[in-house]
């Protein structure tokens, strides 16, 4: 067993919550059915659509488009790096 990382701390939810904070965002899939949740002041959209979310590292919702090369782009344009949500 490798003993490297036992001594440093476990960090708390919190904190693995601000990691990446303003510097990373996440591109999530999701379907219009689920829009609402993360993006409250949405219109409703046509259920079943395939859209993509741009969330801060926090899981802030930043954008939400139906492109997600659009998502991609505008995290670029902000200087944020992008990981991807499954």
């Amino acid at each position: 067993m490798n003993s490297h990382f036992s001594n440093r701390p476990i960090p708390d939810v919190s904190e693995l919550a601000t990691l990446g904070l303003g510097q990373m965002a996440y591109v999530k899939p999701l379907r219009s059915d689920e829009v609402a949740r993360l993006f409250p002041q949405a219109p409703r959209l046509q259920p079943g659509m395939r859209l993509f979310a741009l969330l801060s590292a926090s899981g802030e919702p930043i954008l939400l488009t139906d492109n997600r090369d659009a998502a991609v782009a505008n995290a670029w344009a902000h200087d944020l790096t992008t990981v991807s949500l499954h």
